[in-house]
C-alpha cells in the first residue's frame, strides 16, 4: 500500500502551483521591492543601477526560496512553505553605510559586509538555534518596534523628500551666493587688500524649496494611503494581502496619467538580461561592518527561527534541530547569494507564513513555485525599471503601512509580555526604545568617539538589540523557550 505524503510534500497540479506561486509571490512583492530602492537611492545610484538591484533582488529572492523550500543537500533548505526577503532589520545599518560612503565604493562596503556575515552565519546557524533563551518576546517584540520607527523615517521622507539635496526644506539664496562669489573674487584678485575667504565657509540655507512636500505630491501619497486602507477593509482573502501594492498601482496609474511618472528608462530596458555576480566590482571587506552585519544576522536568525517554530506548527510538521539548524543555515547562505548578486540579507517573510494560514495550502512546493515566478521577473530588466520609475511620493503614501506595520508587529508581541507582575520589563522596552531613538533625533552624536566604532552605534536597531538582549539578561535572567518564540511569531503573522 502506498504511504501518503504529508501535506507538506504534496506536489500540487501545476496550475494550482503556478496559481497559487503568484499569490505568494503578489503579498511579498512591495516588500520585496522596497530595500533595494531605499538602498540604492541612500547610496546615490543612477536610476539603471538602482533598476538593476530590484532585478537582482527579485532574482535572489526567488533562488534563495527554492533553495528553502526545495532543500539543497541536508544541511540548507528547511523544507516548509517558506518565501524568502531582504530583511527589513538591515536597512537601518545599510543606510549608515551608504550615508558615510556613498556610490559604488559604499556598494561593495556593504555588499563585502552582507558576505562576510552570511559566512559567519552559516558557521554559528546551529548555535544560533539555541540561543532562544536570550530572545523572549520582551526582546524580539522591542527591536521590531525600533525596526519599525527607523523605517518610518524612510517613508517620511519619500512623501515630503530628503532633508539634504535636491528636495532639502531650504535653499542658499541665490543672490546670497552670487554676493559671496564676488566678494571671494575680489579677494583672490592681484593687489586685493581684502582677507581671503576663510577655508571652508559656506552660506546657510535660507530659501524655502519648492521641490520640498508639495501639496500635488501629498495628496498623492494620501490617495496612496487611503486605497490601501479601502483595500483592506473592503477586500476579502487575498485581495486585503495585495492591499499595499494595489494602493502601490493605484498611485502609479495616477501620477502616470497626470506625467508625474515617466517611462523612458522602462522603454530602453531589455526583456531579457542575466543577473550577474559583482556587478560593482569585488566587495570591500572591513572587520567592523562585517561585525555590523554579523549582529543583524543574529537577530534575523532568531527571528527566523520564531517563524520556523510556527509554521511547523501551522503545517503539523514537527520542527527537529537539524532542520532548525538547515533553516538558518539557509539564512546565512542566502546572505552569502544576495552579497555576490548585489543585494542584501535574506530572511523568511512573515506575510508569507500567514498566507498559509489563510489559505490552507501547506504544499512547500507552492513557494517552488513562487522562487521560480520571482527568478523569471528578476531576469526581466524591464520590471526593475518601471519599479524605479515610480515616483518616491507613492512609494512614501505605501511606505507609512508597510513601515508602521512593523513597529505594529512589535506592539503586538509586547502586548502578551507581562508587565504587572514582571515590571521590570517596562525598563527593558523604555530603555532600549530611548537608545534606539538616539540616531533618529541626535544623528551626530558619535561626533567625538573613534571613527572605528561608528558603524556600531550609528544605528539605532544594533543599540536597542543589544540594549534588550543585556537588561532582559540582567532584570530576567535567559529564560526564553520554543513556545515563547512560536508564540512571538504567530503573534507576528496575525
Amino acid at each position: 500500500m502506498s504511504s501518503v505524503p504529508h501535506s507538506v510534500d504534496e506536489v500540487l497540479p501545476a496550475p494550482r502551483l503556478f496559481a497559487l506561486g503568484i499569490q505568494h509571490v503578489l503579498v511579498m512583492y512591495a516588500g520585496a521591492i522596497a530595500v533595494p530602492l531605499i538602498i540604492g537611492r541612500a547610496l546615490k545610484l543612477d536610476p539603471e543601477q538602482v533598476a538593476f538591484l530590484i532585478s537582482a533582488d527579485l532574482f535572489v529572492c526567488g533562488l534563495v526560496t527554492i533553495i528553502q523550500s526545495f532543500g539543497a543537500t541536508q544541511w540548507f533548505g528547511i523544507k516548509l512553505p517558506v518565501m524568502m526577503g531582504v530583511t527589513f532589520a538591515s536597512v537601518g545599518p545599510m543606510v549608515a553605510m551608504a550615508g558615510a560612503n556613498p556610490g559604488t565604493d559604499g556598494a561593495r562596503m556593504i555588499f563585502g559586509a552582507i558576505i562576510g556575515a552570511g559566512i559567519v552565519g552559516i558557521v554559528i546557524a546551529p548555535l544560533v538555534s539555541r540561543m532562544l533563551r536570550f530572545f523572549p518576546p520582551v526582546v524580539t517584540g522591542t527591536i521590531i518596534v525600533v525596526i519599525g520607527a527607523s523605517l518610518m523615517r524612510i517613508g517620511i521622507n519619500w512623501i515630503f523628500g530628503n532633508p539634504v539635496g535636491p528636495t532639502a526644506p531650504k535653499l542658499v539664496s541665490p543672490e546670497h551666493a552670487a554676493w559671496l562669489k564676488s566678494i571671494s573674487d575680489a579677494a583672490s584678485a592681484a593687489g586685493s587688500t581684502l582677507p581671503p575667504m576663510p577655508a571652508g565657509l559656506s552660506l546657510a540655507a535660507t530659501v524655502p524649496n519648492a521641490a520640498y512636500a508639495p501639496v500635488s505630491n501629498i495628496v498623492i501619497s494620501a490617495i496612496v494611503l487611503f486605497s490601501i486602507l479601502l483595500i483592506a477593509k473592503f477586500g476579502r482573502g487575498f485581495l486585503a494581502n495585495i492591499a499595499v501594492l494595489l494602493g502601490i498601482i493605484v498611485g502609479g496609474v495616477i501620477t502616470a496619467a497626470l506625467g508625474m511618472m515617466h517611462f523612458e528608462k522602462v522603454a530602453s530596458a531589455g526583456w531579457f538580461e542575466l543577473v550577474t555576480p559583482l556587478r560593482f566590482g569585488m566587495p570591500i571587506f572591513d572587520p567592523i561592518l562585517i561585525l555590523t552585519m554579523t549582529l543583524v544576522m543574529i537577530v534575523v536568525m532568531i527571528e527566523s527561527t520564531g517563524m520556523f517554530l510556527a509554521l511547523g506548527e501551522m503545517t503539523g510538521r514537527k520542527i527537529s534541530q537539524p532542520m532548525l539548524s538547515a533553516g538558518l543555515r539557509t539564512d546565512g547562505l542566502g546572505t552569502v547569494i544576495g552579497g555576490l548578486f548585489n543585494t542584501f540579507p535574506y530572511t523568511s517573510f512573515s506575510q508569507n507564513v500567514g498566507l498559509v494560514g489563510v489559505t490552507g495550502v501547506k504544499s512547500r512546493f507552492v513557494c517552488v513555485a513562487g522562487g521560480i515566478i520571482l527568478m523569471v521577473l528578476g531576469l526581466v530588466p524591464k520590471m526593475g525599471a518601471l519599479v524605479e520609475a515610480l515616483p518616491t511620493f507613492v512609494l512614501g503614501g505605501a511606505g507609512l503601512v508597510m513601515f508602521g506595520m512593523v513597529a505594529a508587529t512589535g506592539i503586538r508581541i509586547l502586548a502578551a509580555v507581562d508587565f504587572k507582575t514582571t515590571r521590570n520589563n517596562l525598563f527593558i522596552v523604555a530603555v532600549s526604545v530611548g537608545l534606539g531613538m538616539i540616531p533618529l533625533v541626535a544623528p551626530d552624536f558619535k561626533m567625538w568617539l573613534p571613527h572605528d566604532i561608528h558603524p556600531l552605534v550609528e544605528s539605532g536597531i544594533l543599540l536597542a538589540s543589544v540594549s534588550a538582549v543585556v537588561l532582559n539578561a540582567f532584570f530576567n535572567g535567559v529564560k526564553g523557550n520554543e513556545a515563547d518564540a512560536r508564540e512571538a511569531a504567530m503573534a507576528a503573522e496575525a
